[in-house]
């Protein structure tokens, strides 16, 4: 049996410290925004309250503005949440 060739591999500390020190501070804060959003929006089940669906659609907003600074460094580091409503 082979393995896949994107089976995740845990990245050392001081190398993960390495590749962000090479990356704009900008590019690294909205790479933590994008995901803690896309945490956020993955949260909510359906039915939704009010309350939950403003929530929902302020983390999804927050995510388009982290992933317009992402997508204009480059378009390959969008994020994208793992599953649709």
């Amino acid at each position: 049996m082979t393995a896949s060739p994107l089976v995740p591999v845990p990245i050392p500390d001081r190398v993960a410290a390495l590749i962000g020190s090479c990356m704009p501070l900008d590019i690294l804060q909205a790479e933590v925004d994008a995901e803690c959003a896309v945490r956020e929006v993955n949260r909510f089940r359906i039915p939704l309250c009010n309350e939950d669906q403003a929530d929902r659609e302020h983390a999804l907003s927050t995510l388009a503005q982290a992933n317009k600074i992402l997508a204009a460094y480059n378009p390959r580091l969008i994020i994208k949440p793992s599953r649709g409503f």
